[in-house]
């Protein structure tokens, strides 16, 4: 897709966003030169901050390929976003429903028509404590073996400085001024799969080798090495009731023990760490 066609919805979008993005942020932007030219294409995004979806867009709009994101339905709805999601060309994503699979193929057309289209395969932001990018799902694994379209893994870092996830307050924190960093990397090598059934095995092994081409990217912006396996958030959410309910049969016999002769402590004021509120937000996403 040309710079030309880009549309006049986009380009409403990049003179909303883009004079206070270059303002507010200073950029480090790598590896434009693996975004293809021509053709259609997947990007594959790690999501480490509500931020970073306007730092992804922007490095991409620049590229002249601009993206075609899915995203949650809600988004669509009503008021400015929802007008603007339907007229750049979003796709709707309807979680846990018939219509699920509606999005499947609105973005294999779309990049059958030669269109990027962008997954966040994490499907949230990430749950890893260090904000690695954690376990995917299979969506883009599944479109990539359809489409056998070029898969782009793509790694950012540097918005969750200003914009940090599961923060109390979704507030920006501007000073001093941050840097938005962004690296593409070459197209992942998935031709071992193309000729196999795309079970649910297959899709998961595909979703893994994505992952860790995400990974890699971002160990290189970040300048450490990435974790061997990516976080598990729903092992870490049944570790952490186990435990709770470990706790809770280990104290209560003390606790009936003592209640008669000791008055109730007062409960300590709860800390609000972030890993604990990504842990609390998981197992909320869990019971939708």
């Amino acid at each position: 897709m040309s710079r030309r066609r880009i549309g006049f919805w986009y380009r409403l979008a990049a003179v909303i966003c883009k004079p206070p993005l270059l303002v507010l942020f200073k950029r480090d932007w790598r590896g434009m030169e693996h975004i293809p030219a021509d053709g259609g294409f997947i990007t594959a995004v790690n999501h480490n901050s509500y931020l970073d979806p306007l730092s992804y867009a922007h490095y991409q709009y620049n590229t002249g390929r601009v993206p075609r994101f899915l995203a949650k339905a809600g988004l669509f709805k009503s008021g400015f976003v929802g007008l603007m999601m339907r007229g750049t060309g979003q796709i709707p994503v309807y979680r846990e429903t018939t219509d699920a699979a509606t999005a499947f193929r609105a973005a294999v057309s779309a990049i059958e028509k030669g269109e990027c289209v962008a997954f966040y395969p994490e499907g949230t932001l990430t749950r890893d404590p260090e904000l690695w990018p954690m376990q995917g799902k299979t969506g883009a694994a599944r479109v990539a073996l359809l489409t056998k379209a070029p898969v782009i893994p793509v790694a950012q870092w540097g918005a969750h400085e200003a914009m940090p996830p599961y923060a109390k307050e979704k507030k920006l924190r501007l000073l001093p001024r941050k840097t938005l960093r962004v690296q593409a990397g070459p197209p992942v090598d998935l031709s071992a799969f193309y000729d196999q059934e795309p079970t649910a095995e297959v899709l998961r092994a595909v979703t893994e080798v994505i992952m860790a081409a995400i990974a890699e990217q971002l160990a290189v912006l970040r300048g450490a090495p990435a974790p061997a396996e990516p976080y598990d958030w729903r092992k870490a959410i049944a570790r952490d009731r186990r435990a709770a309910r470990e706790a809770a049969r280990a104290g209560g016999g003390a606790a009936a023990a003592t209640a008669s002769a000791e008055p109730a402590a007062a409960p300590e004021p709860a800390v609000g760490s972030q890993q604990a509120r990504s842990t609390q937000q998981a197992q909320e996403d869990e019971s939708k």
